[in-house]
């Protein structure tokens, strides 16, 4: 849980590396690029490493949502400008004082009450106001998991959380990506203290409650004409404290584990999908919902197949007899094969699309396309070398005509 100042302080533009006017693709690009570098699989054991991937992916789920970042960049433009600063003076921005506070300012008051007062009755008829607009900042929004419909309690510290979002990556075959397969994907990540059981005191002992903001998990202090709520430094927010920690978490109720889950991925992912597993991630504390899993898709290439978009690409060598005269191939799918009819007189370079044998997309499936080039022999024997001579001799057609004629007649005019 993080202080509201603490919040809008943060700067997830410069967590990412982007300018703040990055679009969408730009913000995933610059994400996945850093999600790589500070997994905690490719970074065992470095905790500076740990933090700023940390730090990457909240960056990430904030700026990746089209209303959250709306909401982020409103809440930094009147916050980070100084109108709305902690002893900013008087009025604080707002013209003609403070709510309630006279002209002049001088009277302390709570950001919290700014929050969840703004859009009730008495309260200037604005709907929704700050309340809603940093709601789904602070909170998660309305009806997200781990919130409480929207609504912001002082006391959310010894409430249930909702589990960390966890990401991973898989890579997989050409075929296993086109056709759907389930692996096992074995990762990294908080959890639940089994010495424990997440309580952070050692086995035997209890935490008790707080004595310094006597379980609300929150504590407020004044500066200039501000009170702020925070969490309790004592207990970090959780609104009990530990006296004999567990020796496993060391009091934090959570330790990283390594486990093995089995995730099915459906048919027709692309390389550098990210597929979100609902409740597969990070176990809740205090009895909150579980957190997401992230998983990122790599896909290997084929030596056969090439892909675009739902169609499968295949290109098939033919003989100039079988080109000229018409021939039935066998081609090769990904689950299996099929007859391919190739009529007489077949230019090479020709496309022919076969229904239906291509990739499951969300709507239909896609096709086969195969191309047929005619393969030419490098080194001929004598006996092929006089066939094709009389091959020559008995074609009576010029296959390049209007370059003949365009040479009879002096070149391009």
């Amino acid at each position: 849980m993080s202080s509201t100042r603490d919040f809008i302080e943060k700067d997830y533009y410069a967590a990412l590396g982007v300018a703040k006017d990055a679009d969408a693709a730009a913000i995933k690009k610059a994400y996945r690029k850093l999600a790589r570098e500070l997994h905690p699989d490719k970074n065992p054991d470095n905790a500076s490493a740990e933090t700023r991937f940390k730090e990457v992916s909240e960056a990430y789920d904030v700026l990746s949502d089209p209303k959250r970042r709306s909401e982020y960049d409103e809440a930094r433009r009147l916050f980070g400008s100084g109108g709305f600063r902690p002893g900013a003076g008087g009025t604080g921005g707002f013209p003609g004082g403070f709510p309630g506070g006279g002209a002049g300012g001088g009277q302390a008051f709570d950001l919290g009450d700014i929050f969840g007062s703004a859009g009730t009755p008495g309260a200037g008829g604005r709907a929704g106001g700050l309340g809603d607009l940093f709601g789904g900042l602070f909170t998660g929004g309305a009806g997200a998991p781990g919130g409480a419909g929207g609504t912001r309690s002082r006391t959310a510290g010894t409430g249930p959380a909702r589990g960390q979002d966890v990401e991973t990556e898989a890579t997989l075959a050409f075929d296993e990506a086109v056709l759907g397969v389930t692996v096992p994907l074995r990762m990294q990540s908080p959890g639940t203290c089994g010495t424990c059981s997440g309580s952070g005191a050692r086995p035997g002992t209890s935490p008790h409650t707080c004595p310094v903001c006597n379980g609300a998990g929150v504590t407020s202090r004044s500066q200039g004409s501000f009170a702020f709520s925070e969490p309790c430094k004592e207990c970090r927010g959780t609104g009990s404290v530990v006296d004999d920690p567990c020796p496993e978490c060391k009091g934090s109720g959570v330790t990283n584990q390594t486990r093995t889950i089995t995730v099915r991925i459906p048919a027709g992912v692309k390389d550098g999908q990210r597929i979100r597993l609902a409740g597969k991630g990070a176990p809740g504390r205090r009895g909150g919902p579980a957190g997401d899993l992230f998983v990122v898709v790599h896909v290997t290439g084929s030596e056969l197949f090439g892909r675009s978009g739902d169609d499968l690409t295949l290109t098939v060598p033919v003989s100039f007899a079988e080109a000229a005269l018409g021939t039935t191939l066998t081609v090769p799918t990904l689950d299996g094969s099929v007859s391919l009819k190739v009529p007489a007189g077949t230019a090479s370079g020709r496309t022919f699309r076969v229904r239906g044998r291509g990739v499951v997309g969300k709507a239909a499936v896609g096709d086969l396309l195969v191309t047929v080039e005619v393969a030419v022999p490098a080194r001929l024997t004598p006996g092929a070398k006089e066939a094709i001579e009389k091959l020559a001799a008995e074609l009576p057609d010029d296959p390049r005509p209007e370059i003949t004629d365009m040479l009879r007649n002096g070149g391009a005019r």
